[in-house]
């Protein structure tokens, strides 16, 4: 190792070693962004555990109950794209209550729904809510948080793992009771919330330049953030196939299927802040990123297997496993598409987001018609598949992904 090449490692370990310390010492604001954050990633995984009840109560197929997921992320996709403009408008402040106002509203209507198409429909104005509060969040999270943008960003993805884990822990506690309650607790949730960010978050400055409506798509332009966007399509696609499919081949009551994604999400949220950190120190971005894309592609085709056997308890496992290995990748391409740009960072998140949650809308309703169609495996290794081609992306841009990278531990 060269002079030059050792201090450059010295100062990222002491940059790395920084920004842990100073992890926990943050504003009120922070935390109570933080935790408003928590409440909106709940939301994800809220239905999973009763998506069998509403099918069997609303008299629907598995691939029109997928469509809750389907509805919710594609106008959570397309509003990305003005999340930017209005927050640039009327702050950031407005616009993450404006964000929470929305969800209270729209879960509120869909625990009084008649009709699967009601609640697919009630899903779509929630997800309009929350693609105002969650871009917007982070870029919030990120100006205010002390420790720099990658304590920031971890805070963020710690609390989508903490959201994603509890929203089917809560869907459960609530959906074995009545399968409408767990819409009515998130909305009472939400509202907390809002009364939190009212009373603790200062009013955000307006940024010094107005967001144009076609700044994030520009932003796309960028050989850097389109190869994180591009790869994370794919990679979305096999994250929601397991969280939208698996629960329809568990066999299992609400409170069995809350059990199984609760660890799910512990998993995710495990490792997404206390793995992916140093795994990126240590091996870089775009190899920790192509690496966990092939195990994942693995354990795919490992459930795929699993559900060809009827193995449920093997199914678990790698639903956990999965977990796991989200977690690092939701790490990694979060500070990609951060970073790996010169755009605004609630320009490159919007950009970014637009694409990647486009993936999560296709998949759920995708994988549940293929697995109608051609059995419960196809899905799984239709998501394998989808996975390589987000490492084939990752690995042909690795160019324009490394220059941005901190120097290796």
């Amino acid at each position: 190792m060269t002079a030059e090449s050792a201090v450059h490692s010295t100062e990222a370990h002491n940059t790395l070693q920084a920004e842990k310390a100073s992890f926990f010492r943050q504003p009120k604001a922070v935390w109570a962004t933080a935790i408003a954050a928590v409440f909106a990633f709940m939301g994800i995984g809220l239905v999973d555990p009763i998506l069998p009840a509403i099918a069997a109560n609303l008299k629907a197929s598995p691939s029109e109950v997928s469509l809750l997921f389907t509805s919710y992320f594609l106008v959570t996709a397309v509003a990305m794209l003005v999340t930017g403009f209005v927050s640039s408008r009327i702050g950031g402040k407005k616009t993450l209550l404006i964000g929470l106002a929305l969800i209270v509203v729209f879960a509120s209507l869909s625990g009084t729904s008649g009709s699967v198409w009601q609640l697919v429909g009630f899903r779509a104005g929630w997800g309009l809510g929350n693609a105002l509060f969650v871009a917007t969040a982070l870029a919030v999270i990120v100006g205010v948080a002390s420790g720099g943008t990658s304590t920031a960003i971890i805070l963020y993805e710690a609390a989508l793992g903490l959201g994603i884990s509890l929203g089917p822990l809560v869907g459960a506690l609530l959906g074995g009771w009545q399968w409408r309650a767990p819409f009515f607790g998130t909305a009472t949730l939400m509202a907390i919330a809002f009364i939190a960010l009212v009373t603790l978050l200062p009013k955000t400055p307006l940024p010094a330049q107005k967001t144009r409506l076609s700044a994030p798509i520009r932003a796309l332009g960028h050989a850097g953030l389109r190869t994180t966007a591009g790869s994370a399509f794919f990679y979305n696609f096999g994250f929601f196939t397991v969280l939208a499919f698996v629960p329809f081949i568990l066999g299992m009551n609400a409170y069995g299927i809350g059990s199984v994604f609760f660890g799910w999400g512990v998993a995710l949220a495990l490792t997404s802040v206390f793995v992916a950190p140093p795994l990126q120190a240590r091996f870089g971005d775009v190899k920790v990123l192509t690496g966990t894309l092939a195990l994942l592609a693995l354990d795919l085709v490992g459930l795929g297997l699993a559900a060809s056997a009827h193995s449920v308890p093997t199914v678990v496992v790698l639903v956990i496993v999965a977990g796991a290995l989200l977690g690092v990748n939701n790490t990694v391409y979060t500070e990609l598409a951060m970073g790996v740009s010169d755009a605004p960072r609630p320009v490159a998140s919007a950009g970014y987001n637009f694409v990647r949650w486009m993936g999560g809308a296709l998949a759920p309703y995708v994988a549940t018609k293929l697995g109608e169609e051609f059995g419960a495996p196809v899905p799984f290794y239709a998501a394998a598949v989808a996975l390589v081609i987000a490492m084939v992306i990752a690995l042909a841009g690795r160019t324009y992904l490394s220059e941005h990278e901190p120097a290796a531990v």
